[in-house]
């Protein structure tokens, strides 16, 4: 993971990302980096972006074609994107998740619970949203809200947010051992960045829809916050689901981080394309007969 002082380097990028096991302290992460980035910056960008799309598009359809083809034993691959407001959540769903088909595609935006939610374990509704086999599922929000909102908002007790970190690493556990790959992402951006966001917002009609006043109340509690997300990072930092903290100031490498990890996650599967289950030739003959 690049600390203050940025590098290139040949390793995999999910290497490069990953927190390492510990205490986490995001003031030593630059949300300015770009590690592991191939070119020369912004201006190639969008070209390296759309690069991946080739391969990740081939990558999908053998993950798609494995689910049709063995549904109960197929492999399913979740994405988590964490981060405070205007860190890129949408922007990573349209930019990066938006390079592979979506019909392979499960996407659940978690809000705030539902009364129905409510009366349920809080993990009720996040098994719900866990995508299919050969499906590749991204969380916009996810489990984490529970010990992250709930806990700075004292939504809960602590004596019950403090027990969450253990369920979820063992809900993350399950789900790794039923054959998903997990990966999960928090988008660190600074708070000056996330300023500078909001105000974009209220300079331009047509972003006033992504504006919320309670953004602002959040924003006050920007040091509670990241005392939460350092707790969850350090606390569910596991072997079947560990966190990588993309630097997020720059748009167009977060962006590109997170396709690259998806495709290096998908491209780690090592999927073939099923076998037929019928007779080709025969069905050569049928088919030229018809």
């Amino acid at each position: 993971m690049a600390h203050k002082s940025e590098h290139r380097s040949r390793s995999p990028l999910s290497s490069l990302l990953r927190l390492p096991a510990g205490p986490v302290d995001l003031a030593g992460y630059d949300p300015e980096a770009s590690p592991g980035y191939p070119g020369e910056g912004k201006q190639d960008a969008d070209a390296m972006r759309l690069a991946l799309e080739p391969e990740l598009s081939d990558l999908q359809e053998r993950l798609y074609a494995a689910g049709r083809s063995d549904p109960e034993h197929a492999p399913n691959l979740l994405v988590i994107l964490q981060g405070l407001d205007t860190s890129g959540k949408g922007g990573v769903i349209r930019h990066a998740i938006g390079l592979v088909d979506p019909q392979g595609v499960q996407l659940k935006a978690f809000k705030a619970p539902s009364k129905d939610e409510l009366a349920h374990h809080y993990l009720w509704r996040i098994r719900n949203a866990v995508p299919g086999r050969g499906m590749i599922g991204i969380f916009d929000r996810s489990q984490y809200e529970d010990v992250l909102v709930v806990r700075v908002e004292s939504l809960v007790p602590e004596s019950e947010w403090s027990k969450r970190y253990a369920e979820i690493n063992e809900f993350e556990a399950e789900l790794a051992a039923g054959g998903t790959t997990i990966i999960k992402c928090m988008l660190h951006i600074s708070s000056d960045e996330q300023k500078q966001r909001l105000a974009e917002r209220l300079d331009d009609p047509t972003k006033y829809w992504k504006y919320n006043p309670g953004d602002v109340d959040v924003r006050l509690k920007w040091a509670a916050y990241q005392e939460a997300y350092e707790a969850a990072l350090e606390l569910c930092n596991t072997e079947a689901a560990p966190w990588h903290l993309v630097p997020s100031n720059k748009k167009w490498y977060r962006d590109w981080a997170v396709a690259e990890l998806l495709r290096e996650k998908l491209a780690g599967l090592d999927l073939g394309w099923p076998a037929a289950e019928f007779d080709v030739a025969v069905e050569q003959q049928r088919v030229a007969a018809s």
